[in-house]
């Protein structure tokens, strides 16, 4: 699955199309220089199931790691798949 990013002014997402439609998107708000705010995920039905929320998440860490930035994950699922991957804490 590819995970495509955008950001406008303080606002971002991470997404999947298929077909030229945006099926799948987890969005965050920049919160100050140096952390994002995860707040919000939606993973249309025909793609649940096959890891693509946590696909997602796993970009939002690169991208952190990469700008060296912490993320606050709001949404009820980035903070699920926190729970679950402490290997992905050290972005918290």
């Amino acid at each position: 699955m590819n995970i495509e990013h955008q950001e406008v002014d303080s606002k971002g997402s991470f997404y999947v199309k298929v077909d030229g439609i945006k099926k799948a998107e987890m969005t965050y708000t920049w919160a100050g220089e140096d952390r994002i705010i995860i707040d919000h995920t939606e993973v249309h039905d025909n793609l649940r199931g096959q890891g693509v929320g946590f696909q997602m998440v796993e970009a939002a860490v690169g991208f952190a790691r990469e700008k060296q930035i912490s993320i606050v994950p709001l949404c009820p699922y980035a903070r699920s798949v926190f729970k679950k991957h402490s290997e992905l804490n050290d972005v918290l």
